[in-house]
């Protein structure tokens, strides 16, 4: 579990009434849990209250039962002896050392590894980079040797600070199964920092919704980002649901997924996963057409049916409508021109189609 109640205040060059201040409350014992929001929410101030390189003003911070900050009781471990590994936006290796000297200085930081270096490594897929000198290294190699010599600090927590922020669309997918492996196969806890929704609907089960210094939310991910009175902090135009649902079949012939859940079944873009597995799938509000009859010959692969549980307007060119299917709800986001020709209202039964290209392979991950 860990635990965080603080306060911190910063001035800007001594006038407080120009400050930025943090005030977080939050728990969680999941096993990745992130912070979200957009830039300047305070999420970097947290992860780095936790690693001890910010001290709050007042507060507490616990990792499973153990105090590593307390102001009321005098109590401020050192960075060392937190047991915390971290891995920075940019990577951060020292530049005087090759991958390997860099990897072990993880492990000369706890006095012995918990896991072995060949581990590591294997996991990792960087054996053929241990004699390259780090400022040699690309931007995803350099994730990758920045998350080894975490875990070989033998770490109960590893705080990632917006770890894909510097790298192209095909090292993110690569670190982020990487992510999922030390997740899955290390069973490391891990609090992800990311104003990204695909990188947190993919990873995260737990999400802490940050807006200028505050906590708006903590809970599962899913509830967050089902949740309409967040949608102005976790993105109106990336904004939909997310669902979790079990891969059922793999059609090798036209590269598609069929997935199962309680309000039916989803064809998408083909991902590497068992059958059976549990996976996210967030479905984009934009990306949801509504039809009051169903539709012949379309190119469409999802027609699901529904009915309508809210329609939300503010008197503009759009409206939101929450359509629920079995336990499930998604938003999908049309015209109020549309709404009102289709007679809306709530309780109107419609058909939801959604393209199968639609869903962003990317942001789709297996769950915990």
């Amino acid at each position: 579990m860990i635990e965080v109640d603080i306060e911190k205040r910063f001035s800007r060059h001594g006038d407080t009434s120009g400050a930025f201040s943090i005030a977080a409350t939050f728990s969680s014992d999941a096993r990745i849990i992130a912070l979200f929001g957009k830039s300047g929410s305070g999420k970097t101030t947290i992860v780095n209250a936790i690693a001890g390189l910010v001290q709050p003003d007042r507060g507490t911070i616990s990792i499973d039962g153990e105090r590593l900050f307390d102001s009321a009781h005098g109590v401020n471990r050192s960075i060392e002896s937190r047991g915390i590994g971290y891995v920075f936006q940019e990577g951060l290796l020292f530049p005087h050392l090759n991958v390997k000297q860099n990897l072990l200085y993880g492990a000369k930081r706890n006095g012995s590894a918990a896991l072995p270096l060949a581990q590591v490594v294997e996991l990792l897929g960087i054996d053929s980079l241990l004699s390259r000198d780090a400022p040699s290294l690309s931007g995803g190699e350099k994730q990758r040797v920045a998350i080894g010599r975490a875990l070989l600090s033998n770490p109960r927590v590893i705080l990632m600070d917006e770890p894909l922020a510097s790298l192209d669309v095909a090292r993110r997918s690569e670190i982020l199964r990487l992510i999922e492996r030390v997740r899955d196969e290390l069973k490391v806890r891990i609090v992800y920092v990311s104003h990204s929704i695909g990188e947190v609907s993919r990873l995260a089960d737990d999400v802490v919704v940050l807006n200028e210094g505050r906590v708006l939310a903590c809970d599962n991910t899913e509830a967050v980002f089902n949740r309409a009175d967040l949608r102005p902090h976790t993105g109106r135009y990336e904004g939909g649901a997310l669902i979790e649902a079990t891969a059922l079949h793999h059609d090798t012939e036209y590269f598609l997924t069929t997935f199962s859940f309680d309000g039916g079944e989803l064809i998408a873009p083909g991902i590497d996963v068992p059958i059976g597995s549990r996976v996210r799938i967030r479905i984009r509000a934009r990306d949801v057409t509504l039809a009051t009859e169903r539709p012949k010959n379309i190119s469409v692969r999802n027609v699901l049916e529904g009915k309508v549980t809210a329609l939300e307007s503010h008197a503009g060119a759009i409206v939101e409508v929450r359509v629920k299917m079995g336990t499930r709800e998604l938003s999908a986001r049309i015209s109020r021109q549309a709404a009102d020709e289709m007679t809306l209202t709530v309780g109107s039964r419609v058909h939801i189609l959604i393209k199968a290209i639609a869903f962003d392979k990317r942001s789709m991950g297996l769950s915990a």
